[in-house]
């Protein structure tokens, strides 16, 4: 079974379907739909890029009549949001029915004005919800269909109270679709906890396998200014048509796209201290046009741009899961891709466990940095009351490229030298922090 009309669904949603563009289902569409039609809870495993929101839209959508807040859907970021109603509302406005989109940065009245007319479904973030069901503008109690997507992202960021809230507010006859791109042992606690005991177990694709295999995974060690180097080098060498360029803090970030704008290249720039609007705004020009979107983790997840050609870590990231959903962005639905990533020279450590952890092998590359040794590095600007996050330094380093060099400066802050380091702070197998991070990390995203 391949083509969505071999599900037996609505004629009207195939329709629809075809209207976008989907004809033939991805392997986690063909496992998850015949299910969910069946009206079974699900706990779904599988990578990100694979098609996870079509495996639950269709089935709900299919299944669902006109009745007020009959389907939630739960994301943990505005991002996420929009890119899961921009498919949802297409579908739905073929089909007579109404989605609404709720999450922090926008008006809230305005969305319980929408709300008040009428919605079927409701795609939002977990605070925001939360918000509106105190104000008596979303009521569960007639709720049929409920999604969890993302999740381990929600458990990452300290969202796992807050759903845990909205869960116990529906009906328990609802039925309960929980999808992720990897199964933390809290996510399946939580899904025992809230599902039918017959609930069906998917994973699709091999377990270790969480990354796609059109991905090739490369890396170069470099520390300090030589990374502004470096990503000339590579971009000059390898020539990505649509990449994303990542960094641990908004102000690398910020000094990465004045880097590349100073350097000729059309970039754009997108992470948490700007404006939704903004926000909006920089993902708008860069599926449009912009070959560079700089960012921090804020679009590891959410962005559905199917021509991205290279995903780059000037920063690697400290969590190795976090890498997997960082590549994740290029490669979608099958097509080749490329994962570049920067490692400081005491980074030995985090590139082994990063290998370990996403199953797959790095090749370093050898890069003509001489031809950018001199270039010139933007001032970094100082911030007054703009809202912008502090800098936090972690401090355990692992043992490094060098044996007997100790490298201070976290995240890499001190670009006049070559000989400062990327101090990350090896995360990954050290549990005991997760929960202060997460706290921390709900702030942010909650606003």
């Amino acid at each position: 079974m391949t083509k969505f009309e071999e599900t037996g669904i609505k004629p009207e949603l195939i329709s629809a379907l075809e209207s976008i563009n989907f004809h033939e289902m991805t392997e986690v569409q063909r496992e998850s739909i015949p299910l969910a039609l069946q009206g079974k809870d699900l706990i779904v495993r599988s990578k990100t890029g694979s098609g996870k929101t079509g495996a639950f839209l269709v089935p709900i959508l299919n299944m669902m009549d006109r009745r007020p807040q009959d389907a939630i859907v739960i994301v943990p970021t505005r991002e996420l949001a929009i890119q899961v109603n921009s498919v949802a509302e297409k579908l739905c406005r073929k089909m007579g029915l109404h989605t609404v989109i709720v999450y922090g940065g926008a008006s809230i009245n305005i969305q319980m004005q929408q709300l008040h007319r009428g919605a079927n479904m409701i795609i939002g973030t977990p605070g925001r919800i939360l918000d509106l069901m105190d104000r008596g503008a979303i009521r569960l109690d007639r709720l049929r269909f409920l999604v969890l997507d993302e999740a381990d992202l929600m458990l990452d960021m300290g969202f796992i109270e807050d759903i845990e809230k909205i869960i116990v507010s529906t009906p328990k006859e609802r039925q309960t679709m929980l999808f992720s791109a990897t199964m933390p042992r809290e996510i399946v606690t939580i899904a025992h906890r809230h599902m039918k005991h017959d609930a069906a177990h998917l994973t699709v694709g091999e377990e270790e396998d969480l990354t796609v295999n059109t991905i090739t995974h490369s890396y170069f060690i470099a520390n300090g200014r030589l990374k502004f180097s470096v990503i000339l080098a590579y971009i000059n060498e390898y020539e990505p048509s649509k990449a994303i360029i990542f960094t641990s803090t908004q102000r690398e970030s910020d000094l990465i796209h004045r880097f590349l704008m100073q350097n000729g290249f059309d970039a754009i720039l997108m992470h948490g201290g700007l404006t939704q609007a903004k926000r909006e705004y920089a993902l708008r020009e860069f599926r449009s046009h912009a070959r560079f979107l700089i960012s921090t983790n804020l679009a590891s997840r959410g962005l559905d741009i199917p021509n991205i050609s290279d995903v780059i870590n000037f920063d690697a990231p400290d969590d190795p899961h976090v890498y997997v959903h960082r590549v994740g962005r290029s490669a979608r639905m099958g097509k080749d891709g490329r994962a570049f990533t920067i490692f400081g020279f005491e980074q030995k450590s985090l590139m082994e466990a990063t290998s370990r952890v996403a199953n797959v092998k790095m090749k370093h590359i050898d890069l003509n940095t001489s031809e950018f040794k001199d270039v010139e590095i933007p001032q970094q600007q100082k911030r007054f009351n703009r809202g912008f996050a502090p800098r936090h330094q972690q401090g355990d380093r692992g043992r490094g490229f060098r044996s007997g060099h100790s490298h201070g400066n976290s995240n890499g802050n001190h670009y006049g030298s070559s000989n400062h380091g990327n101090s990350h702070g090896n995360s990954y197998g050290n549990s005991g922090n997760h929960g202060g991070r997460r706290r921390d990390r709900k702030q942010q995203y909650r606003r």
